[in-house]
């Protein structure tokens, strides 16, 4: 289990304030906090931190702000991890959108996971990263949290807060809250609320581990012996505009090839 697993603590949950105007006061995570969670998270492995990650200060900003960064992280790409690993079975078992989905822009049905990223178009991908490049900028920018009643998590604020959508930003959207989208939080108590934040923290783990089992199976056959059903892929999962860049720029923009910029 990689360290930064081992390194959340206290969290509390992206709860907004019912005086959303007034900014909440910081609360930043001790070490002993840290301890605290991990023992309840995992009582047979407890606090594991061979790195003493909890203790650096590697942005410069003090080793409470990196805690906050080190937890923020691990809370949202257990998130990702989890929507991955569940895309993954799905589009591994031929579930898709109802329609003609067979164009330049979506690939074509019988290919698997990461087949289907490479068969998109390099268009298609832009709008992919840019779409997610715009929700991490709004999670991140100062203005939306303290209109929230929240401040950045490295500045006290709640690792894994996502603010609700505000109406100036960009365009109205239908949902308010990517993270709370049916409004179920505020239903719960504290309690169930800790029950449940701690959970997501367990099974965002659990999913880190699942969907780098599913990469690993595909890229070398038998180096994960439960997973051995998976097909293998030959691309490269680590060049995700393999083929694409020198395809576009030698297309339509530059019918001669690239152009040299250095001699």
């Amino acid at each position: 289990m990689l360290a930064v697993s081992t390194l959340t603590a206290g969290y509390t949950g992206p709860a907004v304030p019912a005086n959303a105007g007034r900014v909440a006061a910081p609360r930043m995570e001790s070490v002993a906090d840290f301890k605290g969670l991990a023992k309840d998270l995992n009582p047979l492995l407890g606090f594991w931190d061979p790195l003493n990650l909890a203790e650096w200060d590697y942005f410069g900003q003090g080793p409470d702000a990196f805690r906050g960064f080190l937890r923020h992280a691990e809370i949202k790409h257990g998130r990702i991890a989890m929507a991955g690993f569940v895309g993954y079975c799905a589009q591994a078992n031929g579930l898709r959108w109802p329609g003609e989905l067979n164009s330049p822009w979506l690939p074509a049905p019988g290919l698997t996971p990461p087949e289907q990223w490479d068969a998109l178009s390099f268009e298609a991908k832009l709008q992919i990263i840019g779409f997610i490049g715009v929700l991490e900028i709004y999670s991140e920018h100062s203005v939306y949290l303290e209109k929230q009643g929240e401040k950045h998590y490295m500045r006290g604020g709640t690792p894994g807060f996502y603010p609700k959508f505000d109406d100036g930003f960009a365009h109205p959207v239908p949902i308010k809250s990517l993270f709370d989208p049916f409004g179920f939080l505020p239903k719960l108590t504290p309690e169930k609320k800790a029950s449940k934040l701690a959970m997501e923290i367990n099974n965002g783990r659990l999913a880190m581990l699942g969907i780098f089992g599913f990469v690993s199976a595909a890229k070398i056959p038998g180096s994960v012996p439960a997973l051995s059903f998976i097909p293998p892929y030959s691309g490269d999962f680590m060049a995700p505009f393999e083929g694409d860049f020198t395809a576009t720029i030698t297309g339509p923009l530059f019918p001669n090839g690239p152009p040299h910029f250095f001699g």
